[in-house]
């Protein structure tokens, strides 16, 4: 048997998702090397804090256990001081970025400047973070492209719920006639919750605490992670160049539990939806984009998918309707889908 072949890797972002790829690293070392012939060398980590290199590698369940204790990545040896991640990218020797680094829908920043970096350098780039694809999703492509750099971001959308890949992968010749979704496993867990008589702040409290949701739930309450998603599925399965300005978004703040009751009332529910609607015209290929709550047949299959659950339902000529779901409710499965696609592009 040969060694396995080494994968230099940068971690972007220390949050809950490459936290938990560490985590799988501790657990799966072994089984990488025996059925793919891969071994990840963690040699750059970064946090807000700053980012430190070690060319031996970092010690992942030492590294993770320094960061669940508060440890900041500036205390690390290897710190490298006032340096940005793209900076330091511009130089490493590095085969792998994995970039989980928080959403800026605003500049993108960090994780864009490190996307371009690595990528105009070849390096394979495996994103969790929505900003970069969201700002410049075709400018990515084309680096990438230019380069000969792998680029894959199945766990920007439902974590490990594979939807990029069966959009790209298993559609082929498909003309996608709707798709529909539930994509924020925060807000379906929060109207689950509201809709058996518990408080919409206890629903929320209860996400952050498991690290689903963020200190500041704006971008899920408020619909923008499901339109983030929304817009990542428009460009990379549906074909079109859309941007949050084509999704018209409202979220889930002004449902109340009188809503949810009537609805029940009615045998349906209360979901937010994610959905892409073909245009009349066909041959246009302009889509429909939208993200609202919306009153939804309580025994439907996205109906059927409660709390922790996302789920999504595409209608395309070819394949008839498909029907996917995932219970996820810790942030492990999304660390898991970044391997997924690290070692699709790797091995």
């Amino acid at each position: 048997m040969h060694p396995p072949h080494t994968i230099r890797t940068a971690l972007i972002g220390l949050g809950n998702v490459n936290r938990n790829f560490l985590r799988i690293l501790e657990m799966k070392h072994a089984t990488l090397a025996r059925r793919y012939g891969l071994a990840f060398v963690v040699v750059c980590v970064a946090d807000s804090s700053g980012v430190a290199v070690a060319a031996n590698g970092f010690d992942p369940a030492a590294t993770r256990q320094f960061k669940e204790a508060g440890g900041r990545v500036c205390d690390l040896p290897g710190s490298v001081a006032g340096a940005s991640p793209a900076a330091v990218l511009a130089t490493l020797a590095c085969d792998l970025v994995l970039e989980a680094s928080p959403v800026n829908l605003t500049t993108g920043e960090p994780g864009l400047s490190v996307a371009r970096a690595a990528l105009q350098r070849g390096i394979a780039v495996v994103l969790a973070n929505k900003g970069p694809l969201v700002l410049a999703y075709r400018e990515l492509h084309e680096i990438a492209a230019a380069s000969g750099a792998g680029l894959a971001f199945s766990a920007t959308v439902c974590g490990a719920l594979p939807v990029i890949n069966i959009g790209r992968r298993d559609l082929i010749a498909a003309e996608v006639r709707s798709l529909r979704g539930i994509f924020n496993a925060t807000t379906n867990f929060i109207l689950t919750e509201m809709a058996t008589g518990r408080s919409y702040a206890d629903a929320l409290a209860e996400a952050q605490r498991r690290g689903i949701a963020e200190s500041d739930p704006t971008l899920d309450v408020a619909g923008w992670d499901a339109a983030n998603k929304l817009v990542i599925v428009a460009n990379s399965v549906l074909g079109v160049e859309a941007t949050l300005a084509d999704v018209a978004v409202t979220g889930i703040t002004s449902v109340t539990a009188a809503h949810l009751a009537h609805a029940a009332a009615q045998g349906a529910t209360i979901k937010l939806l994610a959905t892409a609607a073909r245009g009349a015209d066909p041959a246009g290929g302009g889509y429909t984009l939208a993200v609202a709550p919306t009153v939804t047949r309580a025994d439907s299959f996205l109906g059927q998918c409660h709390g922790w659950e996302m789920g999504v339902e595409i209608e395309s000529d070819l394949y008839g309707r498909m029907y996917h779901k995932i219970w996820e409710r810790e942030p492990l499965p999304t660390a898991a889908a970044m391997l997924r696609d690290a070692v699709n592009l790797l091995r």
